[in-house]
């Protein structure tokens, strides 16, 4: 919105044509989201808390997490008001990948909404349905894909990080395949959203590192200078993915140890399916398994755990799945895992960032 209102400026002012630069509008869309959550927060913790929207925990669950019955929860409301909020106010808004993740994100919101409103204000235990659930989600997997591939200048070929020149074409295929990345990045956000600020943190590192990377698929002369694929128009996305960060470094403003409010999730489904949404319109969706490496390994905890109870008859790989729970019953204190889990997202960060010259 400000761009097209204020960038037309510049031919009378030419201060305004900063607005046409990605890097200054992702900057800002990073800085206005920050402030819509740290701003807000704790009035949405007012509220919520007013409206006895609070947390429940699994009577199976660690012992020490007794003690978060009753924090605030859905505060994914704010943070998808945060991004949605910094991306209308600085994106370019007549780029089609732009309104595709804008897509993903509300609808996938709407969908942990429904999930959490029947859990915490209707008191349903069971809230929606798994089944239901991951039905809507593929559906939407399937439109967007689908909308993906109907674009004449959109290529359906898969790129393997670290290989020069090696890339998949899956053809129609790819509709399929772009659906299983953001249905299967939304629910394992989903999972990894267990402890105080777990999830978040390694989300806006996840952001960050696609700030850069659709930066660079949407820059012809750098997208050709590194050997990866070029998507006109994607550049764009490093203003939705800077709007992420700013929401995730202000809501974790709110949300570290000891959490004063959870995500729910209305902000966890989202929050994944956006970030598979980016990764499959930038052409980076195998390097997601890296660049959100916490996630897929917390996924796959669970996938084992459940495997291998139901082969063994209930004999256990981890003492407790997701894996954060697996560390705190081994004796780690909340606060280190939690850190340690941040390290090795940052770590993963930094090496997908170098897959750009790796090849």
């Amino acid at each position: 919105m400000l761009y097209h209102l204020l960038y037309p400026l510049h031919i009378t002012f030419s201060a305004f044509n900063v607005f046409r630069y990605i890097t200054f509008r992702s900057i800002y869309a990073s800085l206005t989201a920050f402030l819509i959550c740290w701003l807000l927060g704790p009035w949405v913790i007012r509220k919520l808390t007013a409206r006895r929207i609070g947390q429940y925990v699994r009577t199976d669950g660690p012992p020490a997490h007794k003690t978060k019955t009753g924090t605030p929860t859905m505060g994914g409301l704010l943070i998808l008001f945060a991004i949605v909020t910094a991306t209308l106010l600085w994106a370019d808004l007549t780029n089609f990948f732009v309104w595709i993740v804008l897509l993903v994100t509300i609808s996938y919101g709407a969908i942990g909404f429904v999930d959490d409103y029947l859990m915490q204000i209707r008191k349903e235990s069971k809230g929606l349905p798994g089944r239901t659930k991951i039905v809507i989600q593929v559906a939407i997997g399937l439109l967007v894909g689908g909308l993906l591939y109907a674009r004449a200048d959109f290529d359906t070929q898969v790129s393997v990080p670290f290989l020069k020149k090696v890339e998949l074409d899956l053809g129609w295929a790819y509709i399929l395949f772009a659906t299983m990345v953001i249905v299967g990045t939304s629910n394992a956000v989903n999972l990894t959203d267990g402890l105080d600020g777990l999830a978040i943190g390694p989300m806006t590192v996840a952001a960050a590192t696609y700030v850069v990377l659709s930066y660079v698929a949407g820059h012809v002369k750098i997208a050709n200078y590194l050997q990866i694929q070029y998507v006109a128009g994607s550049g764009e996305l490093a203003v939705f993915c800077a709007a992420l960060v700013g929401a995730g470094m202000g809501f974790l403003w709110y949300n570290a140890y000891p959490a004063q409010i959870f995500m729910g999730d209305v902000g966890s489904l989202p929050l994944g399916g956006a970030l598979g949404t980016v990764a499959v319109i930038t052409k980076h969706e195998i390097l997601l398994a890296l660049v959100g490496g916490i996630f897929v390994v917390e996924a796959l905890s669970v996938i084992f755990q459940v495997g291998f109870f139901k082969v063994t008859n209930g004999r256990r790989i981890f003492r407790m799945a997701p894996i954060h729970h697996h560390f705190e019953l081994k004796g780690w204190p909340e606060p280190k895992v939690i850190v340690r889990f941040w390290i090795v997202a940052i770590i993963l960060g930094l090496l997908s960032i170098s897959t750009l010259k790796l090849r």
